[in-house]
């Protein structure tokens, strides 16, 4: 998305520039009102998104820099296509009496719960070449776990990404809340990039206020360099993003808000209700170059948890946090490998709601 902000002396004057100047189609992503030398000024900040798949632009960087050739949309549709078709003649030659009892009947679960068949073909090819290594074995080499401290995620600044609806906002509370919990004396500060949504908004506002938290808005990359002056004296700061349009992926975004060469860990928020299609285009728009790790949502309305498989294979992230309930409190704990397996081998819920004791020290260290 093109951001840019217009100021003058009536809106009216602001809104025919930004038509003008961006076209019809151009959203009005925030206004203020102020006063500069007595005089009533206006500020209208607008964006409207730009198609990054052309055969003119490149898609991010330097001229020439990830230029997409003409027709890339359809070779890749039909590429998707072949690669289907080739996995489904592949499955009936997966000879199942070459694996062990135990072996087969966890990769035929693993079928049905919904991992893919390039994974399943990936699994068959692991034991084979492992002769007498369990499954679980060789999913933990596919799935890598990073549990949510302060050992594990050093950095100051955490940005938390994800689509409309995916729990990103209530992320962010929630691991600020463990780290309040486990530093009861650290600054915690947020940033809210998404301040155009009022529910996520008053939300994040509300529980920022009640914790002591700093909170700050920042819409675009002038809000965002304040904001980020503003946090100089704070011991860990949150970043809330809006969603990513198709034309905008997460690297380009934190590019257009200042954020490029900010040393700070990405965190994508998914959900396993999302089927594989969508899934597909959500990683498209966040994973390359942007997501440090991935933090899993809405487990408990879940009906199988095989795409976390599928989208740790397809990305090599690793899984920081899991999360399942509506509450903010003791809904979310940092990922460990039982209980990743033990979500998708028994669809036992992490956390309280499955009678664990999860608690986490900042080292990372079993409490």
């Amino acid at each position: 998305m093109q951001v840019k902000t217009f100021t003058g002396a009536s809106s009216q004057e602001i809104l025919a520039r930004i038509k003008a100047e961006m076209g019809p189609e151009a959203v009005i992503i925030g206004n203020r009102t102020f006063k500069k030398n007595g005089e009533i000024c206006h500020e209208i900040t607008a964006g409207i998104d730009r198609n990054p798949i052309s055969a003119q632009q490149p898609v991010s960087g330097g001229p020439g820099e990830g230029m997409m050739p003409s027709g890339w949309s359809e070779w890749h549709k039909d590429w998707l296509q072949i690669k289907e078709q080739l996995f489904a003649l592949m499955k009936p030659a997966i000879q199942m009496e070459r694996l062990t009892p135990r072996q087969r009947v966890a990769l035929e679960y693993l079928q049905r719960e919904g991992v893919s068949d390039s994974v399943a073909v990936d699994l068959y090819k692991h034991l084979l070449a492992q002769p007498g290594s369990s499954v679980l074995e060789c999913l933990c080499d596919m799935v890598p776990v990073r549990g949510w401290s302060a050992g594990n995620w050093p950095q100051r600044w955490h940005l938390l990404a994800g689509p409309y609806g995916s729990g990103k906002t209530t992320a962010a509370l929630r691991y600020a809340l463990q780290w309040k919990q486990w530093e009861p004396e650290a600054r915690i500060a947020f940033i809210n990039a998404d301040c155009l949504r009022g529910n996520g908004r008053l939300v994040l506002r509300h529980w920022a206020e009640l914790s002591d938290f700093l909170y700050l808005e920042a819409s675009d990359a002038s809000g965002m360099e304040k904001a980020l002056r503003a946090c100089r004296e704070a011991a860990i700061v949150f970043i809330d993003t809006p969603g990513m349009s198709r034309a905008c992926t997460l690297r380009d975004w934190r590019t257009q808000m200042g954020l490029g060469k900010l040393d700070c860990a990405s965190h994508l928020t998914l959900t396993p209700l999302w089927g594989g299609v969508q899934m597909d285009q959500f990683l498209s728009t966040y994973a390359p170059d942007g997501a440090a790790s991935l933090i899993w949502t809405h487990l408990d309305e879940a009906a199988c948890y095989g795409g976390i498989v599928n989208v740790a294979r397809a990305t090599n992230l690793p899984v920081s946090g899991l999360s399942c309930g509506a509450e903010l409190k003791k809904s979310m704990v940092p990922a460990t490998e039982p209980l990743i397996w033990r979500l998708i081998f028994k669809r036992q819920l992490p956390g309280e709601l499955a009678g664990g004791n999860t608690a986490v020290s900042p080292s990372g260290a079993r409490a």
